[in-house]
């Protein structure tokens, strides 16, 4: 594993920790989950597009929806 070096505010940083100790897990670790994130961002809507491609045609709901129904929240 390559170490990397980032320089943020100190305040910042230790808020981070913070959080990440409240999670059980550590800065270190969730900036490594972060990357893999980052990184790999473009593969996983890549993979949704295809999975929505494949479902197309083969889903029905059943009888067509109104305006109203497709618009409520």
């Amino acid at each position: 594993m390559k170490n990397v070096t980032f320089s943020a505010d100190e305040r910042l940083i230790e808020a981070a920790r913070e959080r990440a100790r409240a999670e059980h897990t550590t800065l270190n670790e969730q900036f490594r989950r972060w990357l893999a994130d980052y990184a790999h961002a473009q593969q996983r809507l890549q993979r949704s597009d295809d999975v929505m491609v494949q479902l197309r045609g083969k889903l029905q709901v059943g009888r067509k929806l109104g305006r109203e129904e497709m618009n409520e929240r």
